[in-house]
């Protein structure tokens, strides 16, 4: 499957970019500076243009505004696109990548084909010139990102991209750092590809498909649980969910081995339901078509693991997604059926359309079986998070602050913002049940903590962390390195953990 975000050609120089010659040449400014170092030679070239604009106004200094400005042959480049980063005090790598994507977007609607990137290496700092090379890479991939499977696209891509220092000694240490970029930001589109793909060609049995794809690419092990086999492994709340649609479910694992020595495994888990239709408890229809899009944390999981193969880090993982449609239909769940999850637990049904911690139950009780710690699921699995938190920010809890730091630690070093909320034992009593031993709901407020303590239910004392992404998976806007649609959120978190608890990457 091949991602929606395009081949940009990178390749990395050692030059003065006021020197290249492309289509368009991007430089930067801090607000409330002047052009310095390497922007200020291409100010030179263009006779005080950029320092102008600054004095009149034309260019206000705030972060993410891209200035174009015509060459009219003073450069060998056609166009110079001047994106501003902010404060300097405040400069960070996500800042980077946010301009990367506005600047490149900004280019391809100019129809530029070829652009060239001056890192600035000389007056940036401590940010080390390899992450820097990067940032923009992922930048710049994540914010050309178009999914066009089924139109045509309103823009040519761009072709050709230059990624300009000026020490040939660093070139080398530029170039790990723009293939680990244009890994990740591919991986994370891929993720967007699959989420954004309608539910009729993206159904339990695709992502399987897809899974085997990414297998074979990355030489992972891969195994596909059809019906019968999750029914041998006990997994009654997960076959429950499927039981009125069509489409039979799958439990799919993706094992990466990147330390032979080592017994520990990390376990990745996605919630993967290809179409919510909140079944017998069905959702309104005013913007049902989104749920499509609820098995955004199982796409994350399985795009993070292709990632994770090219990159080889020293350690193991595991993935898995548990997926399957909710639908309504007469062999569906109902609510006030008891189903028993794979570590014996009795489940009532309040709700159908509190399926995700049906599935993730069962996936987490397998992960527990399997030995994985630690464990990380990643679900779109209450709206309850996204009235708390709002777009911004996915929620996260855990039973293992040390984990949850080094999770917090990964998502920072990504630019995946997420806020911690507790898990309260007094609210507990609210997935009490009178038939069984919990139910799969709350019945107060504090939906996404009540959700995330059911799930604790499956997971005992292995160290973990659950991230409810709900409504950080889409973006109604483009801006920054987000455009609108799918996100892929998770997916550079996950990787960025995995890379961070090996011992070493070769």
């Amino acid at each position: 499957m091949k991602a929606g975000g395009k081949d940009l050609g990178i390749k990395v120089i050692a030059g003065e970019i006021a020197q290249i010659e492309a289509d368009a040449i991007v430089v930067k400014l801090f607000e409330g500076e002047q052009p310095g170092d390497v922007t200020a030679a291409v100010d030179k070239a263009l006779g005080g243009a950029i320092a102008r604009l600054i004095g009149n106004g034309g260019i206000k200094g705030k972060f993410g505004e891209v200035s174009i400005i015509h060459t009219l042959g003073k450069l060998p480049s056609d166009i110079v696109s001047v994106v501003v980063l902010g404060k300097r005090q405040d400069f960070t790598l996500d800042k980077v990548r946010k301009a990367a994507g506005e600047s490149c977007r900004s280019l391809r609607k100019l129809n530029c084909h070829k652009i060239a990137t001056a890192l600035h290496d000389a007056d940036i700092g401590d940010i080390d010139p390899e992450a820097l090379a990067e940032a923009v890479v992922e930048g710049s991939l994540l914010g050309l990102y178009n999914f066009a499977n089924y139109k045509k696209p309103e823009y040519e891509d761009i072709k050709e991209t230059l990624i300009v220092g000026r020490d040939k000694d660093k070139l080398p240490s530029l170039e790990q750092g723009v293939r680990r970029g244009n890994v990740i930001a591919e991986a994370t589109n891929l993720a967007r590809d699959m989420i954004n793909e309608p539910a009729n060609h993206m159904t339990p049995s695709r992502m399987a498909e897809v899974a085997k794809e990414i297998a074979a690419k990355g030489k992972l092990e891969v195994n596909v649980f059809d019906s019968n086999e999750i029914k041998t492994m006990g997994m009654e709340a997960f076959l429950g969910v499927s039981s009125g649609s069509e489409q039979l479910p799958k439990l799919i694992t993706l094992s990466y081995k990147g330390d032979e020595n080592s017994k520990n495994t990390i376990g990745f888990v996605g919630k993967g339901i290809t179409f919510d239709s909140g079944g017998i408890s069905i959702k309104p229809s005013k913007d049902m078509d989104e749920m499509k899009g609820d098995m955004a944390g199982g796409a994350a999981v399985m795009a993070a693991l292709s990632a994770i193969a090219q990159l080889k880090p020293k350690t193991n993982v595991v993935g898995i997604i548990p997926t399957a449609e909710n639908m309504p239909s007469g062999s569906a769940l109902k609510p006030g059926d008891v189903v028993k999850a794979m570590n014996g637990k009795t489940i009532e049904v309040k709700d159908t359309d509190c399926e995700g911690r049906l599935i993730l139950a069962d996936a987490l009780s397998y992960a527990v079986k399997q030995g994985l710690s630690p464990v990380i699921d990643l679900a779109t699995l209450t709206d309850s998070c996204g009235v708390a938190l709002g777009t911004g920010y996915s929620g996260a809890f855990s039973n293992n602050q040390e984990l949850m730091n080094r999770v917090f630690k990964a998502a920072d070093g990504a630019g995946e913002k997420l806020w911690q909320l507790p898990l309260l034992e007094e609210y507990k009593e609210q997935i009490k049940s009178e038939i069984a031993d919990i139910k799969n709901t709350g019945e107060g407020y504090g939906g996404a903590i009540t959700a995330a303590l059911i799930l604790s239910e499956f997971v005992g004392n292995t160290p973990w962390v659950h991230l409810d992404a709900v409504y950080t998976s889409l973006s109604s806007k483009e801006s920054g390195y987000l455009v609108k649609g799918a996100t892929g959120v998770g997916v550079r978190t996950l990787v960025e953990l995995a890379l961070a608890l090996a011992n070493k990457v070769s």
